[in-house]
């Protein structure tokens, strides 16, 4: 189990980087795109659920945030 939630762990801030990474150097993924916030929708959850694995509150609420905030910009780019 606990090699499964590590994997989720790292997947999770794999994807958020990623997209960081992208925004950064490459003008055509930006904040304004389904890529980026489908990446940092994706990458909130698994860090959520690996929080909550290890009853790290702190970290739920910070990734539950992001990924309501994500979700938010999503449905606000694809309106």
């Amino acid at each position: 189990m606990i090699e499964t939630n590590l994997t989720v762990g790292i997947l999770g801030m794999l994807c958020i980087v990623i997209a960081f990474v992208l925004d950064e150097f490459y003008k055509r993924f930006n904040q304004n795109t389904v890529q980026y916030n489908l990446l940092n929708i994706l990458g909130s959850a698994l860090l959520l659920y690996y929080g909550y694995t290890l009853s790290a509150w702190p970290f739920v609420v910070l990734n539950g945030i992001w990924l309501v905030a994500a979700g938010v910009k999503l449905v606000e780019i694809i309106r």
